[in-house]
């Protein structure tokens, strides 16, 4: 099932089925923008409702231009600073773009990934592609092919291997009012890296009902496992009762008995902690503690986009 041939992959895109996809933010569930089927068994077999739109994931710019019109001259600018790379563009749809992608709305989300195996893919398919988060809806992203089988070895044929993901979490969506940038969801890229490039931008990321975007919802990213994000673990710690906790720290282990822990970068680095951030929670998760804690990251660079996964990831108490 886990393969590294991309023109299976291809092949089996091509034909209108669904297959698990690498990219440098996390791993997607793929389906040419053109199956109808296909896409009903993505949004099927993830639990997704209908009315959360889909990011279509292109090749070039020419592609693009196919899929969309009236596309600000910022976008532009965005596009020729971070793509390839983990930017997703909300631009008005061409009548190309099936409406059931982008669940009925005027915009579509599109993104050209920064991995090249992605981009070969969708060159060698010949079509552009729909891919979610290769999970159940609501749970933690993948970050490897193994993660992707685990969730759904009998709903799929093919989970394309493209190593672990280097950026780690989702890809920084932004949309447009007139000129105007709006961040409809952050992600690998920071605000910082944003306006940088075109200006200050507006924050609107939290939308429960018919979402603008994808990664609006604010439960979002969640283990099975209980988990709560802390602005002190050691005190969170002291006053937890349950038998075995499983703690994630930016850079340090804490003292205490009976604990999984892990340490997403010794050196504090918050693109590593980006990058092992699910890895850890998917690991976790599976090694039967009763809790999970979280230590809240520095509100600075991508810790805001990190700090965002982890307030939809935590249940609270």
């Amino acid at each position: 099932m886990i393969s590294t041939d991309v023109y299976k992959a291809a092949d089996l895109l091509s034909k209108g089925e669904v297959v698990g996809i690498p990219t440098e933010t996390v791993y997607g569930l793929a389906a040419s923008i053109y199956s109808e089927k296909a896409i009903r068994k993505v949004f099927e077999i993830k639990q997704r409702p209908l009315d959360n739109p889909l990011i279509v994931h292109v090749a070039s710019i020419d592609q693009m231009e196919t899929l969309t019109k009236d596309v600000p001259e910022k976008a532009y600018r965005l596009a020729g600073a971070f793509w390839p790379g983990p930017l997703t563009l909300l631009l008005p749809k061409s009548i190309d773009v099936p409406g059931l992608v982008t669940a009925g709305k005027p915009n579509v989300a599109i993104r050209m990934p920064g991995l090249g195996l992605t981009r070969e893919l969708i060159a060698t398919a010949g079509v552009p592609i729909a891919a979610p988060s290769a999970n159940p809806f609501g749970r933690i992203s993948p970050t490897t092919a193994e993660h992707v089988a685990r969730y759904f070895s009998n709903e799929i044929p093919l989970v394309l291997d493209g190593g672990p993901c280097r950026s780690g979490i989702e890809s920084t969506i932004i949309g447009f009012e007139g000129e105007e940038p709006i961040v409809y969801r952050l992600g690998s890229l920071s605000l910082d890296e944003i306006e940088a490039k075109v200006g200050k931008v507006q924050l609107r990321n939290k939308k429960e009902v018919a979402p603008d975007a994808p990664g609006m919802l604010s439960r979002h990213y969640s283990p099975k496992t209980p988990t709560v994000l802390c602005d002190d673990l050691v005190t969170a710690i002291a006053n937890r009762t349950e038998k075995k906790i499983g703690v994630i720290a930016l850079q340090n282990e804490v003292a205490g008995e009976n604990l999984v822990q892990k340490v997403l970068s010794p050196k504090g680095d918050l693109k590593e902690a980006a990058q092992q951030l699910y890895a850890a929670m998917h690991e976790l998760d599976q090694s039967e503690v009763d809790v999970i804690l979280i230590e809240r990251m520095p509100e600075s660079g991508l810790g805001v986009s990190i700090n965002d996964r982890l307030e939809r990831a935590a249940q609270g108490e």
